[in-house]
């Protein structure tokens, strides 16, 4: 893999889950997993972002919030959807407050599936996520020239 010359910024926002897929994103950051290998660093700010990662689903209240969010954050981006909340809205679809996956918001680039997503899966979504984040990149310069 031969990705940009900067470290890409991972951007976490829990949407309204059960906290099952966030504890399994920190457990990513841990020693064991170690996403930072793969250049990977996580802020806080959106508009140093490359990259959003959500977990659960998006409900009437922070519908808002994540498409501030995703206007935040610089072009090239990419999203990924983490667990079957995000994806689906999950067990919570039936919600009367709940709209549904992430897809319903934002356009999402990269779906890793499970209930709690696994930390090998969520690294393997991220690492798809570079991939495309580097092809929006070449394409990005290839542009501007």
């Amino acid at each position: 893999m031969n990705f940009s010359k900067k470290s890409p910024w991972i951007l976490h926002y829990d949407g309204s889950s059960c906290n099952g897929c966030d504890i399994e994103v920190l457990a990513c950051l841990t020693p064991l997993y170690d996403i930072e290998r793969f250049g990977v660093i996580n802020t806080g700010n959106p508009k140093h972002a490359d990259i959003l990662l959500i977990t659960g689903s998006i409900n009437e209240q922070n519908k808002s919030v994540v498409k501030q969010l995703y206007e935040q954050m610089a072009d090239p981006k990419v999203v990924v959807a983490v667990g079957i909340c995000a994806a689906t809205g999950g067990i919570f679809s039936e919600c009367y407050n709940v709209s549904g996956g992430v897809d319903k918001i934002i356009p999402v680039d990269v779906y890793v599936p499970g209930c709690a997503a696994r930390p090998e899966a969520i690294i393997d979504g991220v690492v798809k996520a570079l991939g495309i984040l580097e092809e929006r990149q070449k394409y990005a310069r290839k542009k501007d020239k």
